[in-house]
C-alpha cells in the first residue's frame, strides 16, 4: 500500500494513496454472505465517524471506483430510475403559492430526493440515497443538503446497510472530476482554476492531485473571505506542493492561463444570464474543464472544435425529457445547455462524447495537448452505489459499525 499523500476536507481525512489494493479487494464479494441466516435480517448502521473509519475519505480508492463504475455504464450493467433507466431520481419541490400554511416556501435548494440505482459487475448491488436540502440550513450552522444512502442486498431486496452520507456523496462527486481529468487533462497540467471554495471544490481538488499529481499552482475565487480562507488554510495543509495560491476577482483573470478549470460555485437557477459563464478566448490551448456545478458558455465554447464529454449521456437524455424547455433555465449543469443546443439545431447527438466509453476504451481520451475538452458532471445515484458498497464492505471485513436487527422472524410474509 502507498503513502497517504494528503488530509483533511472540511475536518475530515482525504486519503490519496499511490495503489489502493484494499479497494481492489472489496470489489469481491465477501464469503459470509449476511443473507445466509433467513428469515433473520440483520443489518448495520454507519454514522459520520464510522464512514471515515471505513475509507470513504481514500480519494485515489474513490477515483479508481468511479472508473471502474463508468466501465460498467458503458457496459450497460446497471439500472437507474425513468422509463430510459437513466433518470436523477424523483424529486419533491413546492409550488410558489399554497393553501396550507405550514407547506414549506420553494425557497432556494429547498427540496427532497431519491435517487435509486442498481450496479453490476463486482458490486451486484442495489441502494437509494435520500436527502433533504435547504440553503437555510448555512444560518443554522448545518450543511445545505443532508443525506442518507441505503444499500440492499440485490436478490431478496434486504437492507446491508443504512449510512451518512454526506461525505459519500462528496467524495464521489469530486471523484468524478478526477476520472475525467485521468483522461482528458494534460499529463503534465500545473495550475488549477477554482471557483467556489467549498466541499465540492475541495473534493475535486483532491482528485485532481491523484490523476495529475504534478499540479503547483491554485488559482480561486470565491464569495466570502470565510470561505477562502477555508479552503487555502486546507490546501496549504494538505497539498504542500501546491507552492503558488492566487485569489483572483474575476472569473476571466481565473480562467486565463489555467491547464484545469471548475465552476463549484452553488446557485439559484432560472436566471441563466447569472450562470458564471466561460470563454473560448480566455481558454489556453489544451484546457481541460470539469463543469459540475452551474456553467454558462459563450457562441465560441459552442463551435464543434471544443470536445464536450458528458458523465451519462443518457442522464441528460432523462433530464431534457422532464423538463420544460429551455431545459438550462431548470438544470444549471452546463450537459443540459448541450442538450438544448441539439434542441435548438446548434449541434448533433454525433457531437456529445461519453466518459464512460473514453473509460472502456471505445472512444479516446485526449489525443493531442492542444484541444480543449469540457466534461458536464451531473451526479448519479450509480455512484453513490458504487462507492457505498466499496465503503460497506470494508465496515464490514473490519467490524466496522452498529448492527442492527430488521426482525428475526417477519410478521407479515
Amino acid at each position: 500500500m502507498g503513502k497517504p499523500v494528503c488530509n483533511l476536507v472540511s475536518g475530515h481525512q482525504i486519503v490519496a494513496r499511490v495503489h489502493s489494493e484494499p479497494w481492489r479487494l472489496m470489489t469481491q464479494r465477501p464469503k459470509e454472505s449476511p443473507m445466509t441466516d433467513l428469515p433473520k435480517i440483520d443489518f448495520i448502521y454507519l454514522n459520520e465517524q464510522d464512514m471515515i473509519k471505513a475509507g470513504v475519505t481514500d480519494m485515489a480508492g474513490c477515483v479508481d471506483a468511479m472508473e471502474d463504475m463508468f466501465v460498467l455504464l458503458h457496459k450497460g450493467d446497471y439500472r437507474m430510475a425513468g422509463a430510459n433507466n437513466d433518470s436523477h431520481g424523483a424529486m419533491v419541490v413546492f409550488p410558489e403559492n399554497s393553501p396550507f400554511p405550514n407547506m414549506p416556501k420553494p425557497t432556494a435548494d429547498r427540496r427532497f430526493m431519491a435517487m435509486p440505482a442498481y450496479l453490476g459487475g463486482t458490486y451486484g448491488t442495489t441502494g437509494v440515497k435520500w436527502y433533504g436540502s435547504n440553503i437555510a440550513n448555512r444560518d443554522k450552522g448545518l450543511p445545505r443538503s443532508i443525506l442518507m444512502f441505503t444499500l440492499n442486498d440485490t436478490d431478496t431486496g434486504a437492507p446491508l446497510a443504512i449510512m451518512s452520507a454526506n461525505l459519500l456523496s462528496a467524495y464521489r462527486t469530486g471523484a468524478v472530476p478526477g476520472v475525467g481529468a485521468r483522461h482528458l487533462a494534460r499529463k503534465d497540467s500545473k495550475v488549477v482554476a477554482v471557483y467556489g471554495p467549498g466541499v465540492m471544490g475541495k473534493t475535486s481538488l483532491a482528485a485532481f492531485m491523484v490523476a495529475c499529481p504534478g499540479i503547483d499552482t491554485l488559482k480561486i475565487q470565491g464569495r466570502g473571505q470565510k470561505s477562502l480562507d477555508s479552503f487555502i488554510s486546507w490546501t496549504k495543509e494538505t497539498y504542500p506542493q501546491i507552492t503558488n495560491i492566487e485569489i483572483v476577482t474575476d472569473i476571466e483573470t481565473l480562467v486565463r492561463g489555467s491547464d484545469i478549470v471548475t465552476y463549484c460555485a452553488s446557485g439559484e437557477t432560472g436566471d441563466v444570464s447569472k450562470y458564471p459563464i466561460v470563454k473560448r478566448e480566455w481558454l489556453k490551448p489544451g484546457a481541460f474543464l470539469s463543469m459540475p456545478a452551474s456553467c454558462e458558455i459563450d457562441k465560441g465554447m459552442e463551435q464543434k472544435d471544443v470536445r464536450k464529454v458528458m458523465d451519462n449521456i443518457g442522464l441528460y437524455e432523462a433530464w431534457f425529457e422532464e423538463l420544460p424547455k429551455p431545459a438550462h433555465v431548470h438544470v444549471p449543469v452546463i450537459g443540459v445547455r448541450f442538450m438544448d443546443m441539439i434542441h435548438e439545431g446548434k449541434m448533433t447527438h454525433d457531437d456529445l462524447e461519453d466518459l464512460g466509453d473514453i473509460c472502456a476504451g471505445a472512444t479516446p481520451g485526449r489525443q493531442n495537448d492542444e484541444e480543449i475538452i469540457m466534461l458536464s458532471v451531473g451526479g448519479m445515484p450509480v455512484e453513490d452505489v458504487a462507492w457505498g458498497t466499496r465503503v460497506y464492505r470494508t465496515a464490514i471485513a473490519k467490524g466496522i459499525g452498529t448492527k442492527l436487527n430488521l426482525w428475526d422472524v417477519p410478521v407479515l410474509r
